[in-house]
């Protein structure tokens, strides 16, 4: 078994990932994690692991690790519409990338503003057992938490 821990990406609040306003993310149907609802102002998004950037566009990306676990962050909800605006990628798709290294700056003023919900789910793909996912206290808690943090640790 593999045991990896997964950083939040962004500052902000930790919440559930069935308290995404979202049914693709709430019902788990791309995997299990948790979200942030970030910081406002222009943010920098971190690799959650360190591996290869196997997906990466404006708004969203996923590292696979060493360990074929792979993690999405995506940076808000409906913001595949923006097209690219609001975001600045550091990395390159088959990049690799460790863990708390910058993938993508995001203004999340600039996504409220078109009238999109900010939070940043993060989950692991098709990870389909809620056991899996040990959530940090911040996450149970509803609590702060802080960019590099552990947000939770996938167990596969």
């Amino acid at each position: 078994m593999s045991t990896t821990p997964v950083v939040a990406p962004v500052d902000g609040r930790a919440v559930s990932l069935q308290d995404v306003p979202d049914p693709v993310f709430s019902q788990a149907m791309v995997g299990h994690g948790a979200a942030i609802d970030p910081a406002r102002g222009v943010i920098d998004a971190v690799a959650p692991v360190s591996g290869k950037v196997l997906k990466l566009l404006p708004h969203a990306y996923l590292v696979m690790t060493p360990d074929n676990v792979g993690v999405l962050v995506h940076l808000g909800l409906d913001t595949v519409g923006l097209d690219g605006q609001g975001f600045i990628a550091h990395v390159s798709q088959g990049d690799d990338v460790t863990a708390g290294q910058v993938v993508i700056t995001y203004d999340v003023l600039w996504v409220e503003a078109r009238g999109l919900n900010p939070i940043v789910p993060v989950v692991v793909m098709d990870e389909r057992e809620p056991g899996n996912i040990v959530l940090s206290d911040a996450v149970t808690a509803g609590a702060n938490i802080v960019s590099g943090a552990r947000l939770f640790t996938a167990n596969k």
